[in-house]
């Protein structure tokens, strides 16, 4: 089984931080991710798997080692023959796996009521002709949700899913309506939305200038609950600074189901616990709600597919996850932003250097930022900065506003001795100029 476009520019989640770093050491994950992909389920599994073929490079899976038997699964050897409608949901578990690299991060709510009510909170009544591009669908119950809305709500529906467990779900939905595409692609992946540009899905979306929000366009996805599933919300939500990705059409909205141990950490205030570099970056650039109530997303077994494992009885972090409770949220970005183009390395820069030492005040910290850093205190506290500007250095970084954090790396960039070049690999490779283009 080949994965057409997976990671051939892959994010970056390298935690290093250089100065007069030339090149963004992106071997380093796209290789530990690109060998994830080839260890996916074999193809001989998948029976009756519709062929679509966007422009891709064939992989082939790598040899087994020799002193481990592979182990093999009894998954989906018999489909049903009705692949429109999804089989009881006591029998997924021969069909859909919970296991293996690819999928075992994998969530997908399977409880066709609730999808409706979260389709609904998504795509609200007033919403018109709009285009969705859904990530992570997983067996497609939210898609189907979304296919039953008043058809004058959504005009296309642009399903990204690489897992041919999948897919043998989801491509019976193109065959009934033709408003649905389904394509073979990572959600992850960056150049699964320049195959979008390149392949004209996204042609009839129109643009709208960015004092007014885009009503055209809407990215909805299940975050996986591993760390990539966190990476990518923080990466997109990183493109809206430099109107970049999906944000150079306009300031569209994204709606995404996660773990509410993800949105504690990105509506954390300067007084909970939780709050995080994702906080300050989440609040800096958009605004964002929880769209329906959570308590109609528990208990978690009644709702998403697989099943909770006791904690109890495992030691994998996937399994002891797997049944926290889930929330649905919209994040649309704000008109004015805090960050301003250009300024997303110095910005991640600031944060990852200093959120090491959340309990400190800045006034202990603001040295940690480069040698003679602490010279910064008189851009924030001298006395040219008017008093109602100036940042309160006992504040412990934890503390700190958007505000307080713009002042910093305000002063930060005006810092002559500043490092002129700073590797930050938390985000989309700097390689991927094709967002910033058009």
């Amino acid at each position: 089984m080949s994965f057409p476009l997976l990671l051939r520019r892959s994010f970056s989640t390298s935690t290093r931080c250089s100065y007069r770093a030339k090149n963004i050491p992106e071997d380093i994950i796209a290789k530990t991710i690109t060998t994830q992909a080839t260890r996916r389920g074999s193809s001989k599994d998948i029976q009756n798997t519709e062929d679509i073929k966007p422009e891709a490079e064939p992989q082939s899976s790598p040899a087994p080692k020799a002193a481990r038997k592979p182990r093999t699964r009894k998954i989906g050897t018999t489909l049903p023959v009705d692949r429109f409608n999804l089989p009881p949901r006591s029998t997924w578990k021969n069909y859909f796996p919970t296991s293996g690299v690819a999928l075992k991060s994998r969530i997908s709510i399977a409880n066709p009521e609730t999808a409706a009510k979260v389709a609904n909170s998504f795509v609200p009544s007033g919403s018109r002709g709009q285009v969705i591009i859904e990530a992570y669908p997983g067996p497609g119950v939210l898609t189907r949700a979304l296919m039953e809305l008043p058809k004058n709500r959504i005009r296309k529906i642009i399903v990204l899913e690489d897992s041919e467990y999948y897919l043998n779900f989801l491509h019976p939905l193109q065959k009934a309506d033709p408003r649905v595409k389904v394509l073979p692609m990572n959600g992850f992946s960056w150049d699964t939305y320049h195959q979008l540009d390149v392949e004209g899905f996204l042609d009839d979306v129109e643009s709208v200038p960015w004092n007014e929000p885009n009503p055209y366009l809407h990215f909805i996805s299940h975050l996986p609950m591993d760390v990539l599933g966190e990476q990518l919300l923080a990466q997109l939500l990183r493109c809206a600074p430099e109107q970049s990705w999906l944000f150079k059409h306009g300031r569209v909205s994204m709606s995404y189901l996660m773990h509410d141990w993800v949105w504690d950490r990105i509506s954390a205030s300067i007084n909970d616990l939780p709050r995080c570099k994702l906080s300050v970056i989440a609040q800096a650039v958009s605004k964002f709600n929880l769209t329906i109530d959570p308590k109609l997303l528990v208990p978690y077994n009644d709702h998403f597919y697989p099943d909770a494992v006791n904690p109890a009885q495992t030691s994998k972090t996937e399994n002891r996850r797997r049944g926290t409770p889930f929330v649905a949220g919209t994040f649309r970005p704000l008109e004015y932003q805090i960050i301003k183009p250009g300024m997303l390395d110095k910005w991640d820069y600031c944060l990852r250097k200093l959120f090491v030492l959340k309990s400190t005040p800045l006034q202990g910290a603001v040295g940690h930022l480069a040698p003679g850093s602490d010279a910064l205190k008189s851009y924030l506290t001298g006395d040219n900065v008017p008093l109602e500007q100036r940042t309160v250095l006992k504040k412990i970084i934890r503390k700190m506003s958007v505000e307080d954090w713009a002042a910093l790396v305000g002063a930060f960039d005006r810092w002559p001795f500043a490092p002129e070049e700073l590797l930050i690999t938390d985000s989309f490779s700097r390689d991927d100029q094709w967002l910033n283009s058009g």
